[in-house]
């Protein structure tokens, strides 16, 4: 190769023209454990982050990790009604488990949740999670 020779430009990629300047909130208030964002542009999906086993405005780390896969799933449910959404509308959920020991276990309450239409799914092992929950859910859904 010669010294001189130059790199050709590589493309620039354009934002498409559906990405708004501006967001909306996903949760209302602060009151919630937890550092997620709160904003997404406007499109034709919803992001709904950090479904913890809360209830009654605590966390619910001393149950199972299948009960607070439970828990996630109903605040979930709760907060797709609130938008006029229902779990048919989840395109996607990512699972973060803090013991991917109960896995099969929490597998069961994740399929018997949703039918026989499940949305795709990521799992995730991690070393920790907010509040010591043993289960987080963040989900994708269609909005149009």
């Amino acid at each position: 190769m010669e010294a001189d020779q130059t790199e050709e430009p590589r493309s620039v990629r354009t934002t498409p023209a559906r990405t708004s300047e501006s967001g909306r909130r996903q949760r209302e208030g602060t009151a919630f454990t937890g550092a997620f964002g709160k904003k997404t542009g406007s499109s034709d999906l919803l992001f709904v982050e950090g479904q913890l086993p809360e209830s009654d405005g605590r966390l619910r780390t001393d149950e199972s990790p299948s009960r607070q896969l439970e828990r996630c799933l109903t605040n979930l449910e709760s907060e797709l009604e609130r938008r006029g959404r229902t779990t048919d509308d989840v395109l996607k959920l990512t699972l973060y488990f803090a013991e991917m020991d109960a896995y099969e276990a929490v597998d069961e309450i994740y399929r018997a949740y949703f039918d026989e239409t499940r949305p795709a799914r990521t799992t995730v092992g991690v070393c920790d999670l907010l509040g010591g929950a043993a289960v987080t859910v963040d989900a994708v859904v269609a909005i149009e």
